[in-house]
């Protein structure tokens, strides 16, 4: 079985997320497709919307931008699913009426709508660029309360943020909606730049920033986490880096932050190649 290992680039703003991982030809027949269980495939749905979504927000949101919050006045509750969806459509629309009136750049905006565990309550999480002052946000919303406060950008962008907004549990059959108009950056594939005894060797030490950027000198190193298949002994790698002019508001203690940080850990072949 013949192995080369493959770098996945996303650019996405001041921020680069590059994932390293191997990939298998065979030469003659080709083998069957393992099957993720259910609890894999779970998971793995729940990754790709995080890194979906961290993606769109590092690419399209600046520090300029908000992060703007909605709950509902008692009396104003939604009574299912749909009322919910009904309701922010229709706040979404009135902000987007009001900043066209206004000369303003069109509205950019990623919204999830969750339904509390406990008290049953729905509310709604909406990223967009900002611009309208926050009390007429809250007048245009009309429904309760809000809470609003700037974006926040770390070495990793808004990777907080965006795992924040995909979690469990999330309305309707979309995990988030987004306007149109939002970048959607493309990945650059190439082959050939890392061995699998590279691969290794960056895998042993994923704090090791000065041996990450060697490979991409144009950036800073902010994360590494990695993933290892127990039945063929491949790696996996994902890697977040930030230009050198990134504006950040804050910097994250790599000790602090090991809490936050998906462990590294041994998974079935499986959970490895379903990509």
């Amino acid at each position: 079985m013949r192995c080369c290992y493959r770098e996945k680039l996303y650019k996405c703003g001041n921020y680069l997320e590059v994932s390293i991982y191997p990939v298998y030809r065979k030469a003659s027949q080709r083998s069957r497709k393992a099957k993720p269980t259910k609890e894999i495939q779970k998971k793995l749905n729940q990754r790709n919307a995080e890194n979906k979504v961290i993606r769109l927000l590092n690419a399209n949101f600046t520090p300029a931008d908000i992060q703007f919050n909605l709950s509902y006045a008692e009396k104003c509750l939604p009574e299912s699913d749909e009322d919910a969806a009904k309701e922010l459509r229709n706040f979404l629309r009135r902000v987007k009426n009001y900043r066209k009136k206004h000369g303003m750049p069109t509205l950019k905006y990623i919204a999830v709508t969750e339904k509390g565990k406990r008290n049953k309550r729905y509310h709604h999480h909406i990223v967009m660029n900002g611009e309208v002052d926050i009390n007429t946000l809250t007048k245009l919303w009309g429904r309760g309360l809000t809470t609003s406060k700037p974006l926040q950008f770390d070495e990793t962008g808004l990777v907080g943020l965006g795992v924040y907004m995909v979690k469990e549990p999330i309305c309707s059959k979309k995990r988030w909606n987004a306007s149109k108009n939002l970048v959607n950056p493309p990945a650059k594939i190439r082959d050939g730049r890392f061995t699998k005894r590279r691969a290794l060797e960056l895998a042993r030490d994923t704090d090791n920033a000065r041996e990450y950027e060697k490979y991409f000198p144009d950036y800073n190193f902010a994360e590494a986490y990695k993933v290892m298949n127990d039945i063929n002994g491949g790696v996996y790698i994902q890697a977040r880096f930030y230009s050198k002019d990134a504006p950040l508001y804050w910097n994250r203690s790599r000790n602090a932050d090991r809490e936050r940080k998906r462990k590294s850990k041994t998974v079935s072949a499986v959970e490895c190649t379903t990509r």
